[in-house]
């Protein structure tokens, strides 16, 4: 992954752990509804906004920040 890409993360790093979700559009939002689910995440707030995965040809993407 590139530093520019770094860059336009909303957290800098070593500040909150992360949690990168990467796979097709309908299993981000199933993996998000399962980490709410599970009590992992507290609130779907804290996922970043799915976005195509800019590495990944056909990929989603979201954040979980802790």
């Amino acid at each position: 992954m590139s530093s520019e890409f770094n860059e336009l993360l909303p957290v800098a790093q070593g500040e909150r752990a992360q949690l990168w979700i990467i796979s097709t559009r309908d299993q981000v939002i199933h993996l998000m509804n399962e980490l709410y689910v599970r009590k992992v995440a507290t609130d779907r707030v804290q996922f970043t906004p799915i976005i195509p995965a800019p590495f990944a040809s056909g990929k989603y993407m979201t954040v979980l920040v802790r």
